[in-house]
């Protein structure tokens, strides 16, 4: 009941405007308000949405009718959760809002210093297009331009108007001065002009338009530098034979050896690809100087699970990544690049290479599956983040020795944001500029050795067939066309996911965002002179209002909008931990054909309008644009936004961690955010133990079948499975494994007291060997208050006996059974030991003597189930418990070996409920991890698992976890024990069959499992009566 009034809960919208908030623009606006938190309450699953809005009241007035209406609501336990876009919504009077905050809505989730979404960010102003007025009204620029048009065009229509007449010399006037007030009052993307027509002219004219692939050998340019030295020798000892004497060379001869030496360096123009690739030289430490004093160096960094996060650990995240901009002073450039590009992968990817054998056909399908999942997601597409850092040096000495200091700061946020990164060296740096530069998987081959011997420089091993630069909005890098375009970011508010938007766009994409930093005191400077200007226009502005006999408080509403903003962003800049930064931001597309391109330029375009911004084309700056979007550190393109460190850092580059591992992965379902595939290999990491979660009928069978087949399809590994059900058979005997029926009836037979003289590291074996006899006569004998101390003694005393002619003599003949146990029980004389020994004749001469006889089974094979269903309730735990330590036999065995063992146990709370298991247990899944075994424990009863004494010991142990379905208890204590957020915890709410969350080491993915159900895979894998009789079903 209260699980269903909780759900009941509204999600409330609290929304206020009052008029002087009108004054600030659409951003406050109650349909804005509405939208914005409808879309954060949509995004995090928050149920039954209700708005509650107060328009056109102030905020120091708490009697308005809804916010009474809503704190009736909170009182009456009717709400769940209060949303509000910050807390000026909830009141102007702070005393009385943090009295609401802390005292009426302490229950409230909601309403805490996390009220504020950080889904959206306020974007300041761009105070640029405010210009300083010098005199009548103009500013410097338009004086200057309409004072020279006055000085060429007044002039020009006197003298011209007694041959012409008035008219004529009057358009002559006109026509004259109509570049100077072009010039004056047009711009463009805040360029001037003459920026425009420069950057026409260059396209069109003085750039050459084709650049082709031309190596410059440097043994080459020395003969041609030798030859030259010749020639102009030549003419000069010419001069001297027709000479007396040494003489000046004459007029002629000079123009000679002038024109010989301008064809030697020739125009100066980029005519070959190389010579347009922006840097000099790329050093083996990954050092690249671009000019005379400029260099850079590139760090990749891994993704964050950000979207998966809670609020609190989103807001830490875009906090570090404020602090990570403010780190870096106005003398460090930085470029932060996304890429995305399209990446064939030859060969079999999957590790499902044919091996001669009765799999290769499921390895065929399975391959075939497999191969379908990774084109339905995005793992065609290669995406890496990269920052690259740009600095001013006298030299390469002084270059490295900053850059030493910069890595470590770099690295070091990158490492409290949770993000591994690393810095390339100079061949990474090669590869990752080859990559892009050849966007259809050119392969990329270079030493640093080979330079010398071939004369070759690094340029020429990334660059590209050719370029072509002659079109004024794309251009052609070899088969491909590209077209670069900047963002206009004209929104009041962005939201963090913008550059998700963006990178899911499909195609080959460079997102480029050059950072640089304005000095603090320069930009509080400039906002104040803008304050200034704004005043000064507002007076201007009253004192026409006067003369025309209108209210002075009647402004324009652009005057009034930039002069709120602007002493807002003084505000900030002065009291908050506030910077101000200019950005350009580029977007750099691939496609194979023209029409391919056009298309992935507007769905970038439609995206950039979702969120209220512009895709504008770069027009005749594409080569430019080209240049500056490489990870190099270079930005030629001058269109740039300034904005805060918040608004920077709103532009957030983590989406979600991804897990696509090499070596031998398998596969584990679909990213569900981003739909990429999930590959891991779970022996490579700390501790591969495992366990899976989840209700009946969520897919916890289907998903242990999965990774059972994979392994058998791609290793050489040894899987063994505890079958309580039955419900593994069909799938072992296809995979050609062995089923062991273990039950009263049944002839197949398993020595519980079986051991190897490798079962343990020590040099005694027996004394792992006695902790599993105590708990398996602890089991049997059920006492809830265990054995006692002599009741343990006598029992290792003998297991010691036992155990003397197998070691002496170790035939599988001399191996003991339980009856041995019991007869050394026995012949102690003691009522501990007789105690003992009763218990143990059930299990010896009674009708459970079922585990009194040696094995009789061969369990070498490389799978083997063990089905215990039919050992019944009285069995079913110590069988378990025997069949475990069978399992570890093995696993000592194959360590010796060198071969892995996997072990999965359904149930497996059943080992773990009974405190005589559990401990024995625990040690096992401890001691796994040393000797190459992989188990998993699969359950669909978690509450039994969680409570047990040793899950402290299981989950420490266990760096795969994952979980299904749960219902709502489970989901409780599972919050509890992994510490799961909420976003999280609404993967395993309801969850489709084969979807839910994936734990593995310190990444946390939600995942998806689409099996296609056509398949016979399918049907060996499904528990499902009804889909293993059907065919025809598609998933």
């Amino acid at each position: 009941m209260n699980n269903r009034q909780s759900q009941e809960k509204i999600t409330a919208i609290y929304c206020r405007l009052s008029r002087d908030d009108d004054l600030a623009g659409d951003s406050n606006s109650i349909i804005h308000q509405k939208d914005m938190l409808t879309r954060y309450a949509r995004e995090r699953n928050f149920p039954n949405v209700s708005v509650y809005s107060d328009d056109g009241w102030s905020g120091t007035n708490f009697e308005r009718p809804d916010w009474k209406r809503l704190i009736s609501d909170i009182e009456a336990g009717k709400v769940g959760i209060v949303l509000v876009k910050d807390l000026s919504r909830v009141g102007r009077d702070y005393l009385r809002v943090g009295f609401y905050t802390e005292m009426k809505l302490q229950a409230i989730s909601g309403l805490r210093k996390g009220c504020e979404p950080l889904a959206y960010v306020t974007v300041p102003k761009d105070l640029t297009k405010i210009k300083s007025k010098m005199l009548f009204g103009l500013t410097k620029r338009q004086l200057v331009c309409f004072g020279s048009a006055a000085l060429v065009g007044v002039p020009l229509f006197f003298l011209s108007r007694g041959s012409m007449g008035t008219t004529p010399a009057a358009l002559c006037m006109i026509l004259v001065m109509l570049p100077f007030f072009l010039f004056a009052l047009y711009e463009k993307n805040g360029q001037t002009p003459e920026a425009l027509l420069g950057n026409l002219i260059q396209c069109k004219f003085t750039r050459p338009k084709k650049r082709v692939y031309q190596t410059n050998n440097a043994y080459s340019a020395l003969e041609k530098q030798a030859e030259l030295e010749r020639t102009v020798g030549r003419i000069a000892s010419g001069a001297g034979k027709r000479g007396k004497g040494r003489r000046r060379l004459t007029r002629q001869e000079r123009k000679q050896i002038e024109a010989v030496i301008r064809q030697a360096k020739g125009d100066g123009k980029n005519h070959t690809v190389q010579a347009s690739l922006p840097f000099r030289n790329m050093h083996p430490d990954g050092l690249c100087r671009l000019d005379d004093r400029h260099f850079s160096k590139t760090i990749a960094y891994a993704d964050v699970s950000y979207r998966l996060a809670g609020p609190d650990d989103q807001r830490d995240i875009f906090e570090r990544l404020c602090d990570f901009y403010n780190g870096y002073d106005p003398s460090i450039g930085v470029q932060m690049t996304l890429s995305s590009r399209h990446e064939d992968k030859n060969g079999n990817l999957f590790g499902m290479d044919a091996q001669g054998d009765a799999l290769d056909d499921m390895r065929v399908e399975a391959s075939s599956i497999l191969q379908m999942q990774y084109e339905r997601g995005s793992n065609g597409y290669v995406k890496g983040k990269y920052v690259t850092l740009t600095i001013e040096a006298e030299s390469v000495q002084a270059a490295r020795a900053r850059f030493s200091r910069i890595e470590a700061d770099t690295l070091n946020r990158f490492k409290v944001m949770g993000a591994a990164a690393k810095v390339l060296d100079g061949k990474e740096r090669l590869a990752l500029l080859h990559g892009l530069l050849h966007p259809r998987g050119e392969p990329f081959a270079f030493e640093w050795d080979w330079l010398a011997p071939s004369g070759l420089s690094v340029k020429d091993f990334i660059a590209p067939s050719s370029f072509e630069f002659g079109e004024t909005r794309r251009f052609r890098m070899g088969e491909m066309y590209g077209a670069v375009s900047f963002l206009q970011i004209l929104a009041p508010e962005i939201q963090d996911r913008i550059l998700t938007d963006f990178m899911d766009v499909e195609g080959n994409l460079l997102v480029t965002m050059h950072v640089r930093g304005i000095n603090q005191n320069e930009a509080i400077k400039m906002v104040k002179r803008k304050i200034t200007d704004l005043d000064a226009m507002k007076i201007q502005e009253q004192k026409k209002a006067a003369r025309s006999g209108y209210d002075l408080d009647i402004l324009p509403s652009d005057l009034s909008t930039y002069g709120g903003a602007a002493k807002n962003l003084l505000q900030d800049l002065q009291s908050r931990n506030e910077r101000m930064f200019n950005m350009t931001f580029l977007m750099l597309h691939l496609a194979p054909t023209k029409q391919k391109l056009e298309i992935a330029v507007s769905q970038s375009a439609s995206v950039a309008q979702t969120h209220n911004c512009i895709l504008t084309r770069l027009d005749f700056q594409q080569e430019d644009g080209l240049m500056s979007s490489l990870p190099l550190g270079l930005n030629r393109i001058q269109i740039e936004r300034s904005l805060t460190t918040s608004a920077l850092a709103v532009f957030i580059p983590f989406v979600t961690q991804e897990l696509f591992m090499g070596g031998d992965a398998m596969y584990y379902g679909l990213n569900a955010l981003s739909g990429n595939m999930i590959l891991l290999d779970r022996k490579q990491s700390r501790c591969p133990n495992g366990l899976v979660f989840g209700t009946p009928g969520s897919g916890k069978s289907m998903s242990c079948k999965r990774e059972i087949t994979y392994v058998m399809l791609t290793t050489k590994d040894n899987v063994i499975i505890c079958d309580p059900e039955d419900e593994y058979s069909p799938l072992v005997n296809r995979l050609g494994g062995q089923v062991i029926r273990l039950s009263p009836s049944s002839r197949d037979y398993v020595n519980p007291l079986d051991i190897n003289l490798n079962y343990s590291e020590e040099e005694n074996p027996l004394a792992l060997k006695s902790d599993f006899v105590l708990s398996f006569c602890e089991l049997i004998m059920g006492s809830k208050t265990g054995l006692e101390a002599i009741e343990k003694t006598v029992i290792d005393r003998a297991v010691q006996k036992i155990y003397q002619p197998y070691f002496a003599d170790p035939r599988p003949e001399n191996m003991p059974i339980l009856s041995d146990l019991m007869a050394a029980l026995t012949a102690q004389h003691i009522p501990e030991a007789d105690r003992v020994a009763q218990a143990l004749d059930l299990y010896v001469n009674g009708s459970l003597n079922f585990f009194n006889h040696r094995t009789t089974v061969d369990i070498r094979n490389r799978l083997v189930c063990f089905d215990i269903k039919g050992l019944g309730k009285n069995l079913k735990k110590p069988g378990m418990l025997i069949v475990q330590d069978a399992v570890w036999n093995t696993v000592t065995v194959n360590r010796s070996i060198g071969r892995a063992t996997w072990y999965f146990v359904d149930e497996f709370h059943l080992l773990l409920k009974e405190e005589q298991t559990a401990a024995y247990s625990a040690e096992i899944w401890k001691r796994f991890r040393k000797w190459g075994g992989v188990p998993t424990g699969a359950t669909q009863n978690p509450k039994d698992l969680l409570h047990s004494p040793e899950i402290e010991n299981i989950l420490e142990n266990s760096d795969f976890i994952y979980l299904l379905n749960l219902s709502a208890g489970d989901r409780k204590l599972m919050t509890e024990r992994l510490n799961i957020s909420a976003e999280q915890l609404a993967y395993v709410t309801n969850a489709d069959p084969g979807s839910g969350l994936l734990f593995f080491q310190n990444v946390i993915l939600p995942f998806k499992d689409e099996f296609p159900k056509t398949t016979e895979l399918y049907r060996l894998l499904t528990t499902k009566p009804s889909e293993v009789s059907h065919d025809g079903e598609t998933g």
